[in-house]
């Protein structure tokens, strides 16, 4: 397993980078299938309780979350661009408005051999909103939540049968 980079490119953007030993459709389906993302999304000790996707352009997401003493999180948004399985663009907002407004996260996916890097840039409405998703546990709660990604993937991989597992490679 590999860390999540986090860079911060420009003043209101945030980048997060991370390797996946895994195709890019398998990745591209755990971003995207709500039977999936409820699998891995969140930090330790947190758990997915309600996933929707509507997966078009115009569609809307909304996940929620039960945490450490039954604290929730819910956030969503609206899918700007589907372009499976090489790039997603979305908007997201959170229920509680722990930041202003909304962000909009464009996620792509690259294949190299049988490894897909995801790279997500989330772009934010000021530098003061950036700094402050930077100064949560957000860079951890995402490093957490790709380790779950990588067991999902793996398990993914091991239950394909072995014809699908090379396609998958294609």
């Amino acid at each position: 397993m590999s860390g999540v980079t986090v860079d911060t490119p420009s003043d209101t953007s945030i980048v997060l980078v991370r390797d996946f030993d895994a195709p890019r459709r398998l990745v591209f389906a755990a971003l995207t299938r709500p039977e999936l993302l409820g699998r891995w999304l969140g930090a330790r000790g947190w758990q997915v309780v309600d996933c929707e996707i509507d997966l078009r352009v115009g569609g809307t997401w909304r996940v929620l979350s039960r945490g450490p003493g039954g604290a929730q999180m819910a956030h969503g948004g609206v899918y700007r661009e589907v372009a499976a399985p090489d790039r997603l663009v979305y908007t997201e907002a959170y229920d509680d408005q722990w930041f202003a407004g909304e962000a909009l996260v464009a996620a792509e996916l690259v294949e190299t051999g049988r490894r897909t890097t995801l790279t997500t840039t989330t772009q934010y409405g000021s530098r003061e909103i950036r700094d402050a998703v930077l100064a949560t546990p957000m860079r951890r709660g995402v490093g957490e939540g790709y380790d779950h990604l990588d067991v999902v993937l793996a398990d993914l991989l091991a239950t394909l049968p072995a014809h699908q597992t090379e396609e998958a490679h294609h």
